[in-house]
């Protein structure tokens, strides 16, 4: 059977091979896990703070219009799951492929078959990681010790991989035995 040619709908079909083998490119994969742990709680910070500073807003502004502006903490929720959404389809969506976090621990996202991460790609990752954690917490991290690329369960589950950025995993290459 073939991997490539017209699907039953009439859409062009291929299956790609894993653009990262951890066998020959261990450096893609060495640390990352420690790092992204750092990265998140980077981003989590990135994220929270415009939401503390709009709930001191909307606390200041209810204190003044006699507690008619704390009607707007109802807007708050909503709002903070857009901006997180934002936040990582942007950040994760750009030339870098990383959130400030991830930049700052010199990581990145990619497809499993190495495209960079888009828009969507990266709000999709924010939702399938936030629902993997409420009901699966310990488990999505224990996954990332089981395989040879590091993934955590909601990287399998949409098909990325986070690796090494190019600068930091030409600086843990094995060096040529001469």
């Amino acid at each position: 059977m073939t991997n490539s040619g017209p699907s039953p709908a009439g859409i062009p079909l291929s299956i790609r091979p894993h653009a990262y083998d951890p066998v020959a490119n261990p450096e893609l994969f060495e640390g990352v896990l420690a790092r992204r742990v750092v990265a998140f709680f980077i981003d989590l910070i990135v994220i929270a703070i415009p939401l503390v500073l709009a709930a001191i807003f909307i606390f200041i502004f209810g204190l003044l219009t006699l507690g008619l502006g704390w009607a707007l903490f109802g807007l708050w929720t909503p709002a903070a799951v857009v901006w997180a959404l934002v936040y990582f389809g942007v950040t994760l969506g750009s030339s870098a492929s990383a959130t400030i976090g991830m930049r700052a621990m010199a990581l990145e996202m990619r497809t499993w078959y190495g495209a960079p991460a888009y828009f969507l790609l990266g709000a999709v990752h924010a939702i399938v990681f936030w629902a993997s954690v409420t009901f699966l917490t310990p488990f999505i991290v224990l996954v990332g010790f089981f395989n040879e690329r590091r993934r955590l369960l909601h990287d399998i589950v949409i098909g990325t991989v986070i690796i090494n950025a190019p600068a930091r995993a030409a600086a843990l290459r094995p060096r040529a035995m001469h």
